[in-house]
């Protein structure tokens, strides 16, 4: 019996190991221990104890996963593993280009380059080919496109 105690204790431990040692190795040892631990219980004390041993592992391994689960993520062990940063605008819609007006500085088919206030900025053209050097308006910002108009 005692045999049986200490594999189940050291398949626990070794479970919990997996946390810092990243492979699973340990966690595999930790289920085989856990695993031979519940065969040698059928083995010696028959089939109603190795069931009652078998659900007992099973609903530890349950438990212990639902309370993994609910405070890993907040404990002082798991902020090595967890970002903390926030990531914050992109900065990729330029409002500030509406109405503005320049140059197409590549051939729009209908997307390309144009200069903007001596800016290059990547543009649509709104419903047909413009080309290299001709004048354009922005007529609408969409998220990320900028969506121009030959004048």
């Amino acid at each position: 019996m005692e045999m049986i105690a200490v594999l189940l204790i050291i398949g626990v431990l070794l479970m919990l190991a997996e946390i810092f040692l990243p492979g699973g190795i340990a966690g595999i040892a930790g289920v085989c221990c856990m695993l031979i631990a519940v065969i040698m219980t059928y083995v010696e004390f028959g089939f109603k104890t190795g069931n009652g041993v078998l659900f007992g592992v099973m609903a530890g391994l349950v438990v212990g996963t639902m309370i993994w689960f609910k405070h890993f993520p907040n404990s002082r062990a798991a902020r090595p593993f967890i970002s903390r940063r926030i990531i914050g605008d992109l900065g990729v819609e330029k409002p500030e280009l509406l109405n503005k007006t320049g140059t197409a500085f590549t051939d729009l088919r209908p997307a390309g380059t144009a200069l903007i206030d001596g800016e290059r900025v990547d543009v649509v053209a709104e419903n047909q080919m413009i080309a290299r050097g001709a004048a354009i308006k922005v007529v609408q910002i969409e998220g990320m496109r900028v969506v121009v108009r030959a004048i």
